[in-house]
């Protein structure tokens, strides 16, 4: 097989293939079996009809184009590796020359266009120098995060006044369209101010009483008429408020595995400057990514980001909105730069993947979608997404590469310590080669073995941290009842 290529433009190439007779001699002898297991002839038996046969009840142009159709995908694969080309969308195929349908003679000659992964000229990362905000922890911040976790500690109390924000209401709805009733809910519990129900309910129950009803128009969020405005009237049937526990020590032996509510505040100061400094590793990452895309030129497929928007509008069913249609079309193109340039870095600097690596990605994945984490992987291997899912991972770790070899200080010009968000390329590259997986060679079921795996490790972690926890809290609650 011979096969060249001609780059049509940065993000787009033709691959033309020609084939010899001999080469296209094994596809052609299987379509005859193929077709021999098809067809019944009277007198042979199902996939012992000879070529012959099948030449004069089917005809050789059928037997050729069987083969051609089936063998197509194998001499395009063959190109693509011999040419070391990165297909990123359906390549569109052309049969130039068929060979002759009398003896099979003559070339296959094959013209296929495919849009293909742009080079770029990657630039210096080494001794970039972010600028991120400092980490600066107010005391209202701390008080927040006490009254937040005093408040998973607080009990409801029914209160005899007008319902407000952060109040729970016991409510009964009614949506009617057109004075019929299309659905109804009681007895729903709802944080006033949550913006957790249905767009406008916040706004009625403000100021309302137990026992008193109010209407509103929204629109339906789900059902049959879902998008539909409708007229909702809403009932309340009791108002409840949170009261919350004295911040003293006993609440902090009770809520913590601190004794006392000074080491218990401190702790949580910690925990604020810690998602302040997470903060930061996002700001730098963001930032960093800003500024290299800024400083090279990604060519853009037109075609793969149109296909990318279309199935985007259809998805939420707004093909027709132009002004929507320009904001996920930069949105795409965005994506797809940056893709771009953290697949270079990451080639640049060797990036492996190993399989716990892997494995930690999609459990994190299935949590953030709130699915359990063997669907999450079956639904991503039946839509073919799991190479997808390891070029995220090598992505990410490209990123913590570049950003180790930035120079990271705070808007007070100090030096910023990222040492949990960045990587050394040794380290990205991975120590057990054994473990580690290429984009096409991910075994689904290895895969969800992987994740089974971990799942049950992890639960059985958080079962015996919970009973431990809960034996801490039973001690402490029975220190407090001791003292009174």
């Amino acid at each position: 097989m011979k096969s060249t290529v001609e780059q049509l433009s940065p993000t787009r190439a033709k691959v033309t293939i020609s084939v010899a007779p001999e080469e296209l001699k094994p596809s052609i002898t299987h379509a005859y079996g193929h077709i021999a297991e098809d067809i019944n002839i009277p007198g042979f038996r199902k996939g012992k009809v000879p070529p012959a046969i099948i030449d004069q009840r089917v005809g050789k142009s059928a037997v050729l184009e069987h083969a051609v159709n089936e063998s197509l995908d194998g001499f395009y694969r063959s190109a693509v590796t011999e040419h070391k080309l990165r297909p990123l969308g359906r390549p569109e195929a052309d049969i130039v020359a068929w060979p002759s349908d009398k003896d099979f003679s003559g070339d296959l000659e094959l013209a296929i266009e495919v849009d293909v992964r742009p080079e770029i000229d990657l630039p210096n990362y080494s001794g970039l120098k972010l600028t991120v905000d400092a980490v600066e922890v107010s005391d209202a911040e701390v008080t927040e995060e006490l009254d937040n976790l005093r408040s998973r500690f607080g009990t409801l109390v029914t209160v005899d006044r007008p319902a407000t924000t952060g109040d729970f209401v016991q409510i009964d709805l009614i949506a009617a369209i057109n004075s019929v009733e299309v659905d109804n809910a009681t007895g729903i519990s709802y944080e006033v101010g949550s913006g957790d129900l249905i767009d406008g309910i916040d706004e009625a129950l403000d100021s309302l009483s137990a026992g008193e009803t109010t209407t509103f128009n929204s629109n339906l969020m789900g059902g049959d008429h879902e998008g539909e405005t409708a007229e909702i009237t809403v009932t309340v049937g009791a108002v409840k408020e949170r009261e919350l526990p004295t911040a003293d020590d006993d609440f902090a032996q009770i809520a913590s595995e601190f004794d006392t509510i000074a080491e218990l505040t401190e702790s949580l100061k910690g925990q604020v400057e810690r998602s302040k400094v997470f903060g930061q590793g996002t700001q730098a990452r963001e930032k960093l990514v800003e500024q290299l895309l800024e400083s090279v030129e990604v060519p853009i497929p037109t075609a793969i980001i149109e296909d990318e928007v279309r199935r985007h509008l259809e998805g939420e069913n707004r093909l027709e909105d132009a002004e929507h249609r320009a904001e996920v079309t930069e949105a795409s193109e965005k994506t797809f730069r940056q893709q771009i340039l953290l697949d270079t870095i990451a080639e640049a600097e060797k990036v492996q993947v190993s399989q716990d690596e892997l494995t930690q990605y999609l459990i994190q994945g299935a949590a953030q979608y709130g699915m359990d984490p063997s669907e999450f992987v079956q639904a991503l291997s039946g839509n073919g997404q799991i190479p997808s899912m390891v070029a995220e991972v090598a992505r990410n770790k490209a990123l913590a590469i570049a950003l180790g070899k930035a120079e990271v200080v705070d808007s007070n010009g100090n030096a910023v310590d990222l040492s949990e968000f960045v990587a050394v390329a040794d380290e990205a590259s991975g120590e057990d080669e054994e473990e580690e997986i290429e984009e096409d060679d991910s075994d689904a079921a290895e895969v969800e073995a992987e994740v089974d795996a971990e799942v049950e490790a992890i639960k059985a972690a958080k079962a015996t941290a919970a009973k431990a926890a809960k034996a801490k809290a039973t001690a402490a609650k029975k220190k407090a009842a001791a003292k009174k």
